[in-house]
């Protein structure tokens, strides 16, 4: 495999995800390894490698991304009172693939 994920597996449907939101553009789901009890990820359909390297994505597709990521996070937040919104870059990103990462909870032991 390679260091994209989403690309590979769940964009491609080699791994199964319970969508939790998709558009022509995004899709956000629950994530197959859960950190946290609440954990979506919503990532673009196309690859996009980081947050700070856009590589050659159009900015519209950025805003679609956050657009999803805001309509999840107030979701979250409406049910469960709280909601956290967070994106990894450099060594800290596992998969080389744009993500943000919506959750609640404190983290599954």
């Amino acid at each position: 495999m390679t260091s994209d994920f989403y690309c590979d597996e769940a964009l491609s449907g080699n791994t199964p995800v319970d969508v939790v939101a998709e558009t022509d553009t995004v899709l956000a789901f629950h994530h197959t390894k859960p950190f946290w009890p609440v954990h979506i990820v919503v990532v673009p359909k196309v690859h996009v490698p980081s947050f700070t390297d856009l590589g050659d994505c159009d900015m519209s597709t950025v805003h679609d991304v956050l657009a999803v990521v805001r309509q999840v996070a107030q979701k979250v937040e409406s049910e469960r009172g709280a909601a956290r919104v967070l994106t990894n870059l450099g060594d800290y990103q596992d998969s080389k693939h744009l993500h943000f990462h919506v959750n609640f909870g404190d983290p599954i032991r």
